[in-house]
């Protein structure tokens, strides 16, 4: 059924631990289903997309956001006949990593922190190092490759992969809309004109059209075609959304008091990394991981209502008790 120019999940680059094969399942299905029921994927529910805390119940979180990415990612993916289960392992697990409070967080760490931090790379490392009390998750190196390289600077090694790398901006941009619409700061009708009569005049529209043309231009290639007409026009509607959504005061005042919780919290775990869970502070303790890593490690895997729950413990006082 698969194309020539997909990854076959018989022929995989290997996992770092050699493993029996699964009578029932493939490869990357394993690696889905591991993703699926780790304890990073289901801490994003309470992780910001954009807006931080929302009241309503529509708003997209981290997880919304990755479901909607792997049902992009999948479409094209069958149209093409790619490997469907490898572009939904990446989808699934390429938001793992990802900090409280969106980039807002990720900012926070990567400027507090002597080391780069970026969630993508720390995605990587919830898989292979993080998860199952520091085993990981095993996942096979296709899928990790992926994960890495979903954002728009990166280049998978695999077609699946690129297909997420796409997909998640076509997912976020288009998504961040609505919830800008829902939130009452953007209209369609203030959307860039020659973007909208190209990409379409609504979510549904544009997401159903990007993909279409994305598959059109990608049936009779080995690779993963954006129309350039298309690619033009989704990236200066990107671009306004940067301008009109991602630094509006409404979607972002709070963002300057979330950086500030990151900071205190990092700088309070590193002048008393005895404060960490035992199984955290252990690492440093015996000389595994050094102080910083397992300080971002800990604070990266939070989500947005622990890290306010733990800055409220640290530095708010408590009514006196008798």
């Amino acid at each position: 059924m698969l194309r020539d120019c997909a990854s076959f999940s018989d022929k995989i680059k290997g996992r770092d631990i050699a493993e029996e094969k699964c009578d029932i399942r493939t490869e990357f299905q394993r690696d889905r289903d591991r993703i699926i029921h780790s304890k990073a994927f289901r801490r994003m529910k309470h992780k910001t997309q954009v807006f931080l805390a929302p009241g309503g119940d529509h708003y997209r979180t981290r997880l919304t956001h990755t479901l909607e990415v792997a049902q992009i990612s999948r479409t094209i993916a069958r149209a093409l006949r790619l490997n469907e289960d490898l572009t939904e392992a990446i989808a699934l697990g390429h938001d793992l990593g990802h900090t409280p409070f969106g980039h807002a967080g990720e900012r926070t760490l990567d400027r507090c922190s002597s080391k780069r931090f970026r969630h993508n790379e720390q995605s990587v490392r919830v898989v292979e190092k993080l998860e199952k009390n520091g085993k990981g998750l095993n996942l096979t190196k296709e899928v990790r490759d992926g994960i890495l390289h979903h954002r728009s600077s990166g280049k998978p090694a695999t077609l699946e992969g690129k297909i997420v790398k796409f997909s998640d901006q076509i997912a976020y941009v288009n998504h961040d809309i609505d919830d800008g619409i829902r939130a009452g700061i953007l209209t369609e009708q203030i959307l860039p004109t020659d973007c909208t009569e190209i990409l379409g005049n609504s979510t549904r529209d544009r997401i159903n059209n990007i993909i279409h043309a994305i598959v059109n231009a990608s049936i009779d290639v080995d690779d993963i075609v954006f129309p350039e007409e298309y690619y033009d026009k989704f990236m200066k509607l990107r671009r306004f959304m940067f301008e009109n959504l991602y630094t509006n005061s409404v979607a972002k005042d709070e963002e300057i008091k979330a950086e500030l919780v990151v900071e205190m919290l990092f700088d309070e775990y590193m002048k008393h990394c005895e404060k960490l869970p035992l199984d955290y502070y252990s690492y440093i303790e015996k000389g595994i991981e050094d102080k910083e890593t397992v300080v971002c490690d800990y604070i990266a895997g939070m989500t947005d209502n622990y890290a306010v729950a733990k800055a409220k413990e640290f530095f708010l006082p408590k009514s006196w008790e008798n």
